[in-house]
């Protein structure tokens, strides 16, 4: 049977408000989710590229705990688990800490990477012309490095915009649990998953062809093409 005949589009007309309305939730946490998750990726992955004593090792503990137990596990800690220590936190509060600190981790590793693989001889002409560690990383390693981890840590922001639907797990009303839930109510299964598959699909295309113009822009010249 032709897809288009079966969808029912009065789906969409009787029940777009609600889906818009998890639609601008999901947004929003990934928002904020990408935002920390570069901050923190920033920081970890220059600490642990130039070996910055205590700090490195524990944002080596943190990015192997993260990277190696599922965000699901996580999600159930923060929003199950830490109540039995006395921690309470609001599914909006969980939503964007889970994401943040799992894109966090593998941000560290993105940036980490992108920082050592900036050739050393760069970093000698830094402190060749006077530049102390710091102003060396921030106007040679950042931007050179900051380029080069560019790719892994788009994905990174990518993925962290789907793992938002998982919050369906703790009833946080994203775009996931509000389409789940007028499935419920309505049984219109083919429609309510059709239109979540495609709203994905439009907001990661959207994501990656913008990122695809800033990788151009800022492409290393021996990259460009």
């Amino acid at each position: 049977m032709n897809l288009a005949v079966a969808f029912d589009w009065s789906f969409l007309t009787e029940n777009g408000d609600e889906l818009l309305a998890g639609l601008r939730r999901t947004l929003e946490v990934s928002a904020i989710a990408i935002a920390g998750a570069f901050f923190i990726g920033l920081v970890l992955g220059a600490a642990r590229a130039h070996r910055v004593p205590v700090v490195s090792q524990v944002a080596a503990v943190y990015v192997e705990i993260i990277r190696n137990t599922p965000i699901l596990v996580q999600i159930f800690f923060l929003f199950f688990g830490l109540p039995q220590i006395g921690i309470v936190l609001e599914p909006f509060t969980v939503a964007w800490v889970a994401v943040t600190i799992w894109g966090g981790a593998f941000n560290t590793e993105n940036f980490r990477a992108g920082f050592e693989a900036v050739p050393h001889r760069f970093r000698e002409a830094g402190f060749a012309l006077g530049f102390g560690r710091l102003t060396t990383f921030l106007n040679v390693t950042l931007p050179i490095g900051g380029r080069i981890a560019l790719p892994s840590s788009i994905n990174t922001y990518i993925s962290v915009v789907k793992n938002t639907s998982l919050m369906y797990v703790i009833s946080y009303p994203e775009l996931t649990t509000t389409a789940l839930n007028i499935n419920a109510l309505t049984l219109q299964t083919v429609e309510t998953f059709t239109t979540l598959a495609v709203t994905y699909l439009i907001i990661v295309w959207t994501m990656s062809a913008s990122i695809r113009v800033v990788e151009r822009r800022l492409a290393l010249p021996e990259d460009a093409r």
